[in-house]
Formats: C-alpha cells, sequence, structure tokens
C-alpha cells in the first residue's frame, strides 16, 4: 500500500480584500501520495497557487490543518518553517531567480550548502545533477544572464533537488517557455518522478498535466474532480491525451 506523506485536515485560507473576506481555500480535505506526480489544475482564481503555497509552508492557512510526513506545519513559526522546507521541500516556479552574481554551479550549491556540508563530495553531486538535465561543464562556469530560458529553468530544477527534498514543488514552471524548451523540461520532472521523487505540481497547461499520475481539479477553493493515469510513457500516449481531456472537459476547464 502507498503510504500518505501530505495530508490536508479542513484547509481553509482566506484573505482580506476590501474589507471583505475573500475565501480562498474553503474546508479542503485531500493527501498527497509517496512517488505521486500530482498535478493541481483549475480555472483562474480557483486557488491551485494558495494550495501549492499552503501545502509546503510557504504560506499558513488561516484554519485547518497540514500534516507533512506526519508533523503538523500549520502552526510553526516563520523561523521553524524557514529550516523545515530546507530539509523536506524542493521549489521550481515560473521565474527562476537565480542570483546573477554567481555561476551556474555556485548557485546550485548556494542553496545546498544551508543544509549540507561543504565537501568535494557536494561538489561532485552537484555537477553531476547539472549534467543529467543536459548542461555541459562550461555551461557550469555561465551567468544566470548568459543562459537560455530553458537553460536556466534546468538549473533551477537542479537547485530544487539538490538537497533530495521530500517533495518536489513546482508553480507553472513551463509557463515563460516556449514549446521545445518546455518538453525538455517536463522530459526531466518525467525523469525525476521515475526515479522516485513525489512531485506536486500547479499548471493550466494539458501538454504539462500529461506528465501526471494524479491530476486534482479545483473549483471555488475545494476539490471537484480526481483523475488518476499510469506513470508517463508507459501507455499510449494518445488515448491519454484523450482520456485527460475528456475529464478536464467534464470538469468545465
Amino acid at each position: 500500500m502507498v503510504s500518505s506523506i501530505l495530508q490536508t485536515e479542513k484547509l481553509c485560507k482566506s484573505f482580506s480584500n476590501g474589507g471583505m473576506q475573500q475565501h480562498v481555500i474553503k474546508n479542503l480535505d485531500m493527501e498527497i501520495r509517496k512517488g505521486d506526480f500530482t498535478v493541481i489544475m483549475g480555472a483562474s482564481g480557483s486557488g491551485k497557487s494558495t494550495l501549492l503555497y499552503a501545502l509546503s509552508g510557504m504560506d499558513k492557512p488561516t484554519m485547518g490543518k497540514v500534516k507533512f510526513d506526519g508533523r503538523e506545519i500549520q502552526n510553526l513559526s516563520n523561523d521553524e518553517l524557514a529550516v523545515f522546507r530546507r530539509g523536506n521541500c524542493g521549489f521550481v516556479f515560473q521565474s527562476v531567480y537565480l542570483l546573477e552574481n554567481q555561476t551556474v554551479l555556485d548557485n546550485v550549491l548556494t542553496g545546498a550548502l544551508i543544509v549540507q556540508k561543504n565537501s568535494p563530495e557536494l561538489v561532485s553531486k552537484a555537477k553531476d545533477l547539472l549534467r543529467k538535465v543536459g548542461l555541459s561543464d562550461e555551461d557550469m562556469k555561465k551567468y544566470p544572464n548568459q543562459l537560455s530560458g530553458g537553460e536556466a529553468q534546468r538549473v533551477g530544477i537542479v537547485r530544487a533537488i539538490i538537497n533530495d527534498p521530500t517533495i518536489l514543488f513546482a508553480d507553472e514552471p513551463t509557463g515563460q517557455l516556449n514549446s521545445a524548451s518546455s518538453k525538455d523540461v517536463l522530459d526531466i520532472f518525467s525523469d525525476i518522478h521515475k526515479n522516485g521523487q513525489s512531485i506536486v505540481m500547479v499548471t493550466h497547461d494539458l501538454k504539462t498535466a500529461l506528465r501526471a499520475t494524479r491530476v486534482i481539479f479545483l473549483r471555488d477553493g475545494g476539490i471537484v474532480g480526481e483523475y488518476e493515469m499510469p506513470v508517463y510513457g508507459t501507455d499510449d500516449i494518445k488515448q491519454r491525451r484523450s482520456d485527460l481531456q475528456k475529464f478536464l472537459d467534464e470538469m468545465g476547464w
């Protein structure tokens, strides 16, 4: 039986807007299973990114519980949350936010050194991961302004996974990439998932959602549907696309 590594209980998130309370997430119960590639979808304003931030400890819920690998994190202090995230979460965003005055290799190592000790093994691990995502030793010496959008996002992925996170969180990671770079980045996500990485990703894109093993559809801050698929590449891709499209149509996507 696949174990659950992340659960929410009656999760709520509200924001004050002009003196009125806007309820973005409403009494949401869900779980994320170890080894799943979970994609969260829904219309704009449905609460996708808000949910992702609450699940990962980047934002605190208004009410309810978030249990991460058995530990409740909703009441941790900001400092405690920062330590928790460094040890358990990896993040990939639409914008990569690389440090402009550091090389590709140093950008990866900067985050790793907060958690791990500086050592030849850590440098070797960073280089190995960068090579696995298609970056050469010469690329590792470059600065962010010398990279394409796809190359920068690959660096961001390596930076996110070098500390072996329990869950890799991603928010529209291909949103600013062209179709060729998007495919390259999604292939990397598929590869690291096949190697056992648990992933939770927000997207509005069908091609991206096809990589999932589980799609959760949100509407008005609640889950209105779920759809499960085999690991990407182990089934007929055309049929996979057709079946997922049918589910999304039923959801009113």
